[in-house]
């Protein structure tokens, strides 16, 4: 058998993604008929999970990338539905949206956090350019507009949410940072740029650990890292995701790539069970194993940097590196039911018995997308 190739790693993954994935999500619907499904069983069932704002997000933005893959099925009239279901009920009286709701359609959660506002960008922004509505980039800005309103932070960036007791985090200025890309991608509006290199600056000047070259996760109000072992906690999957997302500054200036590389370094070095062929949860910063599980999600972070890292350095060691990754993404979806997925790769092998959750297909959609865009080059 000869050696696999990105070229064959992508027409799996096209065969996966548009005869399996993309029509098995569409075909199920969740308790409310104009959303996604929040999760389906591991057969392919639909399950009568709640469903949030933010998975509804990730399924709009995936399902437009579908889209502007080449994908054939109707991905537009439901990812219609479901914006325009959003705008409409998902806020709250004061604009921001809220968490999720119940199977009659009403609010089950009304608590609004950064994480999930993220979420709602990053869908505006491809829903607008997919279905040619101005008015969804209208709908980012007046968002916007609210989050640094209402939720800025003296020391940088923004707080929380409405729970703002605990640590602060990187991670929703992570996916804020995703959305400002993806509105200055779809618009070429200076606003959407100003902003991410905003939260770039963030994440190099608070979020890394430069001595390690890994990310943090927890901080305290003026974002130094908490003390004790909360402060040295790492998620390689994040460090693939921030790695990912410096690259595609890299074009503006090259030392974004000189971060990506840290970063890819140390999640590469530490976070990575060999024996299993995955990235692992979390590690401290010294590299000790805090969570030797492994989710779906680090694994289409660890493709997607390998993919956007190759194309800047054709340094082929991140073609192999891609290959690896894509071997151990692909773990997880072998299921009963094609097109749906694991999520949880426990530390002994096994798989937890549970449904596939709906967030991971942006993980997924997305990593995918870097794998087409890198044969394509």
């Amino acid at each position: 058998m000869g050696e696999v190739t990105l070229i064959d790693l992508a027409s799996d993954a096209r065969d996966w993604l548009f005869e399996s994935a993309a029509p098995l999500w569409l075909k199920h619907r969740g308790p409310v008929s104009d959303l996604f499904a929040e999760s389906l069983a591991i057969d392919g069932k639909p399950t009568n999970a709640p469903q949030r704002v933010l998975v509804q997000a990730r399924q709009i933005y995936s399902y437009c990338e579908i889209g502007r893959l080449g994908w054939e099925g109707d991905w537009k009239t439901p990812t219609e539905v479901a914006i325009n279901y959003l705008i409409a009920n998902g806020p709250r009286a004061d604009g921001l949206y809220v968490h999720r709701f119940n199977a009659q359609g009403g609010i089950l959660e009304a608590e609004a956090n950064l994480y999930d506002q993220a979420f709602m960008l990053l869908a505006l922004a491809h829903a607008g350019r997919a279905l040619k509505r101005p008015d969804l980039f209208v709908e980012a800005h007046r968002l916007t507009d609210l989050i640094e309103a209402k939720w800025r932070h003296p020391a940088g960036g923004f707080i929380n949410g409405d729970n703002n007791a605990g640590p602060r985090l990187q991670n929703p200025h992570m996916h804020m940072l995703e959305a400002f890309n993806a509105l200055h991608s779809c618009t070429g509006d200076a606003r959407w740029e100003t902003l991410s290199m905003e939260m770039a600056r963030l994440g190099e000047t608070f979020f890394m650990d430069h001595q390690s070259g890994a990310l943090l996760e927890y901080f305290n109000k003026d974002l130094t890292p908490l003390h004790g072992l909360d402060g040295k906690r790492v998620e390689p999957g994040h460090c693939f995701e921030w790695a990912w997302l410096f690259e595609q500054l890299t074009t503006q200036d090259p030392r974004w790539g000189v971060l990506s590389d840290q970063l890819a370094s140390f999640a590469r070095r530490l976070g990575i069970d060999t024996s299993r062929g995955v990235a692992i949860n979390e590690v401290l910063t010294d590299g000790a194993t805090q969570n030797a599980n492994a989710r779906l999600w680090p694994q289409a972070e660890r493709l997607k940097a390998a993919l956007a890292r190759l194309r800047r350095t054709s340094d082929t060691s991140e073609a192999e590196e891609a290959v690896h990754a894509y071997q151990g993404l692909r773990l997880y979806l072998a299921t009963p039911i094609p097109g749906a997925w694991h999520d949880k790769l426990q530390s002994d092998g096994t798989w937890i018995d549970e449904p596939s959750p709906g967030s991971s297909f942006y993980h997924i959609t997305c990593a995918l997308s870097e794998l087409f865009a890198t044969i394509r080059n």
